[in-house]
């Protein structure tokens, strides 16, 4: 009976703690396959994409001896880890612990005697020399470290209620910013593998030493006054302020009863994974989202298909308006906005915001575009026109010694030039499939090779291109060993850069690449962007605008014979019309992973100007750490190089777009 009533119980896990600390409501949805959910169904490729399996098996490293309660069964975890607990000492790997409707898996428990340690393991960096990472000049817990920090206060929470006699200590274990790797190799001694009932993990090489493990790239940083802090924090829930037990209980009740609690409505309701798409509706897929807002405002599906405060391109007033009512973008005036020119030409953040909204309002859905100021910032670029994009990662556990967890990684670019005549070519790109390599001097040499031979203006999309050769600068400059070419590589990045703001040296290059992101955002604006300036919500929007671009690339000239050179394409056609609406060129792109749902696929390659795609990431990942097929290997290998070619294609494409329409 015992077994049977635990197999019914609905506990309040962590994960369902850290969900309900971003909305409560989400406590109603999860779980349930009738709402949709946005988020990967896939968490292992997560954890892929950040090193999260890797640092929790590196972690147990650093504590030999444990047990591990492999089991996923409530009933048999408990028992499992209340019968290891019975020793005076003993180390406990993702020990199960339950108290009421509170259930917890703790990374790593280490008991002795009367005391107990908590380890929760985050594949997150920390600089243990910061004096106070944690918290902001108030005191109050940063954003930024809220979610961590509230996990492991609710796992202590549980453990002393469980375990009221004994001395409870919390600890964070994170990748340390300030270490250096001690071995070359050691993250290739953590591989991922399927064992028989095709369940992901880690296996860890035979080859690890004691030499690998010192000194530790991980490490340890006691986190109780924090948990005290916000034990003693009032939490609010509709305007109520609650004690932190009284927040754990309700949110534990609401869970096991499964009641919904109603909150209000905030900007956060823009990153709420339970909502539908276009496929979801198909399926009969229900949106939570869409039923609290009907729930809260009371209203129809009539006002829920209006775009409202939360479309408002990166307005940050949008909690304000949401409070004083103004809900819809209709109802949004021009002094809520403020719009007020800049000093530079074109167009300032503040005026695009109202021309969204004034778009909108008018249900004007013409591009608008600063034909003027375009046209001169056109004519100051040089020929021939260098269009590049950088894939790039950064490991947790590094590739060689002497770098650091997280180090940045370049593992791939692509490369296409414009000629004076418009010719197009894509002229190279790089690619590093080598495992355990750290390829960062070699991509520089490949762009460097690739750039040097004229005096053309480079392109990018978004700063990230700029900032990481900023990073392999200081690299290349911290770096001790033997690199011939340092020099010649360290003044080929200045030429093509700006110094970021942290850098001590400052420079900006005669070549400093061009960004058409910022172009974008300064001259042009078409409503289908509903505000974003993604490149792959740009694209669609010009091939839809550009009678031009459709006449070009709906022909197979791509890749072909006597037509435009390509690498990775032979007679292939960008645009193809479906229901009088150009189909995205990416929607066009064979699959990146052949194991990954339609669903996964689509969240991981949805990228935006602020993080680069998720997709290119997880198959290097996936490349590096797990054991797979020559065949498998190869046509990762494939999808990424078309991946890349398409994202400096893109930006061809929008720049042969931009001149159209601003003839």
């Amino acid at each position: 009976m015992e077994r049977k009533r635990m197999a019914r119980e609905r506990y309040l896990t962590k994960s369902r703690f850290k969900l309900a600390t971003e909305c409560p409501t989400k406590l109603f949805y999860t779980g349930k396959e009738c709402y949709a959910n946005q988020n990967l169904d896939d968490s292992f490729l997560l954890a892929l994409a950040d090193g999260g399996f890797q640092v929790g098996e590196l972690a147990k490293c650093y504590f030999p001896g444990g047990h591990e309660i492999k089991s996923l069964d409530y009933g048999q975890s408990l028992k499992e880890t209340n019968e290891l607990l019975q020793a005076d000492s003993v180390i406990l790997y993702e020990a199960a612990i339950a108290t009421g409707n509170l259930f917890i898996r703790a990374d790593i428990l280490v008991k002795e005697g009367k005391q107990i340690r908590l380890y929760e393991v985050k594949a997150k960096s920390f600089d243990p020399r910061e004096p106070h990472p944690f918290t902001n000049r108030n005191g109050t817990i940063s954003a930024t470290w809220k979610p961590y920090l509230y996990d492991v206060a609710f796992q202590k929470y549980v453990l002393s209620l469980a375990f009221p006699r004994y001395k409870i200590s919390a600890h964070l274990m994170m990748a340390d910013k300030s270490a250096v790797c001690p071995t070359d190799g050691l993250n290739q001694k953590f591989r991922l593998v399927k064992d028989d009932t095709g369940r992901k993990g880690v296996t860890i090489a035979d080859t690890l030493t004691q030499d690998d493990l010192t000194p530790p790239i991980l490490c340890t940083v006691p986190v109780d006054a924090e948990c005290e802090r916000i034990y003693q924090t009032q939490h609010e829930v509709n305007n109520t302020s609650l004690q932190f037990s009284q927040y754990v209980e309700l949110l534990a009740d609401s869970y096991s009863t499964d009641t919904k609690i109603h909150t209000t409505i905030a900007s956060k309701c823009a990153a709420c994974e339970f909502h539908t798409t276009d496929d979801n509706e198909e399926s009969n897929l229900k949106s939570g989202k869409e039923e609290c807002w009907k729930e809260v405002l009371g209203w129809s599906d009539e006002d829920l298909a209006c775009q409202t405060v939360l479309d408002v391109w990166n307005f940050r007033g949008k909690d304000k308006l949401i409070e004083d009512g103004i809900i819809k973008m209709d109802d949004i005036s021009e002094g809520d906005i403020h719009p007020k020119p800049d000093t530079k030409p074109g167009i300032s953040a503040s005026e695009r915001q109202w021309l969204q909204i004034q778009k909108y309002k008018t249900r004007d859905d013409s591009p608008w575009i600063d034909r003027e100021n375009l046209k001169s910032e056109m004519e100051s670029w040089v020929f021939p026109l260098h269009f590049i994009d950088f894939e790039t990662t950064m490991v947790a556990i590094p590739f060689n010694a002497g770098l650091h967890p997280y180090e940045g990684v370049a593992f791939q670019f692509s490369h296409h030039i414009v000629r004076y005549d418009g010719t197009v070519e894509h002229a190279g790109e790089y690619l590093n499939t080598e495992r355990g390599v750290f390829p960062n001097y070699e991509f520089i040499r490949a762009l460097k090779e690739q750039l040097e031979h004229d005096e053309g203006s480079v392109f990018r999309y978004s700063n990230h291109e700029n900032t990481f050769l900023n990073l392999i600068y200081q690299q290349l400059t911290s770096d001790t060993g033997d690199i011939p070419d340092k020099e010649q590589l360290l003044s080929f990045i200045k030429t093509i850069t700006h110094a970021t703001g942290k850098s001590s040296e400052q420079w900006s290059g005669e070549r400093d690449m061009v960004d058409l992101w910022e172009v974008v955002k300064r001259y042009y604006y078409d409503p289908a962007t509903k505000g974003s300036n993604s490149i792959k919500q740009v694209l669609p929007a010009i091939l839809n605008s550009s009678t031009l671009l459709q006449e070009k690339y709906s022909k197979p000239i791509y890749g072909a014979k006597g037509g435009i050179k390509s690498t990775n394409f032979k007679d292939w056609q960008w645009v193809k019309i479906k229901d009088g609406k150009v189909t995205d060129p990416y929607k066009l792109l064979p699959r990146m992973f052949q194991d990954v749902s339609e669903k996964d696929l689509e969240i991981l390659s949805s990228d935006d100007e602020l993080r680069e795609g998720g997709a290119a990431l997880t198959a290097y990942a996936r490349m590096q750490f797990e054991e797979m097929s020559d065949y498998e290997r190869s046509e990762i290998q494939k999808a990424l190089l078309k991946y890349c070619e398409l994202d400096t294609m893109a930006m061809v494409m929008i720049w042969e777009g931009l001149k159209d329409l601003c003839r």
